[in-house]
């Protein structure tokens, strides 16, 4: 818009021209960023059902390791020549370790350890391979495991065993290790899905497997004289705990029942 001033002269308004001449500028406005193709398959991969589909794939894989290596043969072939003294009893405790992860019973193993390495070596090393293998069950069954169970633990067995392991750790592995009718396997994974911590597991899986350990240790070491003193005593010492654990489990069984 033209304005007149005195002189006659026309003079464009300020706020018009500047109106006017103004250029137009383009703002651009980038898109919100979106989660990424990695970003989703990161969360499927890490979500508790993956991991827990994990587990089980790993631990069916160690089972069909055992039935193709069978490592049983330990007891009628013996050790590996070329491996003697300190050497060889490494060697077996972390092989004990990765054989009890993979559902391997627990008293061949032993007895295996006392055959080859006699009584007391083959104590050490096989009480060095249960907590090896308990560490390694209950690291994975933490990791991989507890977040998808958890959940799941609703019948009132469950809770009963989930409370008691959460509540008193030490107390209960010590009495599930001394009670031989708890399987191995089976305690590392309940206590792993509970909220027990790791030292009173550990603690109470190497001391209270000391007196089934040594009598199957001694019993292996023993038993090519099976009429021995020896052999005779570590047999009624495997023989009387499994006794009182069927005893105990059944009083127990009448306990949660009336509860």
């Amino acid at each position: 818009m033209l304005d007149a001033n005195r002189s006659g002269t026309a003079t464009a308004s300020p706020r018009v021209a500047a109106t006017e001449l103004a250029v137009p500028v383009a703002v651009s406005v980038s898109p919100l960023p979106r989660a990424g193709f990695a970003a989703r398959c990161t969360r499927a991969v890490l979500s508790p059902y993956a991991r827990l589909s994990l587990l089980l794939a790993l631990l069916a894989g160690a089972a069909v390791c055992v039935v193709l290596f069978e490592p049983q043969r330990l007891l009628t072939h013996g050790r590996p020549p070329q491996l003697g003294g300190a050497a060889a009893a490494v060697v077996f405790a972390v092989a004990y370790g990765l054989c009890t992860v993979a559902f391997v019973p627990r008293p061949l193993l032993n007895l295996a350890a006392g055959a080859l390495f006699g009584s007391q070596l083959g104590l050490g090393t096989a009480l060095a391979g249960t907590v090896l293998g308990a560490g390694v069950a209950f690291g994975l069954g933490r990791m991989l495991g507890q977040d998808a169970l958890r959940p799941l633990l609703r019948g009132r067995w469950l809770k009963a065993a989930d409370g008691q392991l959460s509540r008193h750790g030490f107390r209960s592995m010590l009495a599930a290790r001394l009670f031989p009718g708890v399987p191995f396997w089976a305690a590392n994974y309940c206590a792993a899905v509970s909220r027990m911590g790791w030292l009173p597991f550990l603690l109470a899986t190497a001391l209270g497997s000391i007196p089934n350990t040594a009598a199957y240790a001694v019993a292996g070491a023993r038993a090519s004289a099976p009429t021995s003193p020896a052999f005779l005593i570590a047999t009624a010492a495997i023989a009387a705990p499994a006794l009182a654990g069927v005893v105990v489990a059944w009083r127990k069984r009448h306990h949660l029942r009336a509860r």
